[in-house]
């Protein structure tokens, strides 16, 4: 279970920086410039983060792809709003939002119990 765990700190590390690089250049007081530098910039250590958070997930989770890509695609869905809601000022209090996240607690859910 430590695997998982390790997996899951690197999957949440790497869609933060994902978050940046792809959203800094919304936030107040970020020139367009400087966003695109801090993008190539992280381009590595994402890829990095990526990869042996991959690793690790698929280790704990019985060799298994697919849910490798859906403890990502869950844990991205804890980050992107929490970041977007502190940095955006975007609620992530919808219906839609509250709807996906809740899918997300589902799927992890379902990837480790089943």
């Amino acid at each position: 279970m430590s695997q998982l765990f390790i997996g899951t700190f690197l999957f949440i590390a790497m869609h933060t920086l994902v978050w940046w690089s792809t959203n800094a250049q919304f936030v107040e007081g970020w020139k367009t410039s400087d966003a695109l530098i801090l993008s190539i910039f992280l381009a590595v250590p994402i890829t990095l983060l990526a990869f042996y958070a991959s690793r690790y997930t698929y280790d704990a989770l019985d060799e298994r792809v697919w849910s490798v890509r859906f403890i990502g695609f869950g844990v991205s869905y804890f980050v992107f709003p929490f970041l977007t809601w502190l940095f955006l000022g975007e609620s992530m209090f919808t219906a839609k939002t509250l709807l996906c996240t809740f899918l997300s607690f589902l799927i992890i859910y379902i990837q480790i119990k089943m």
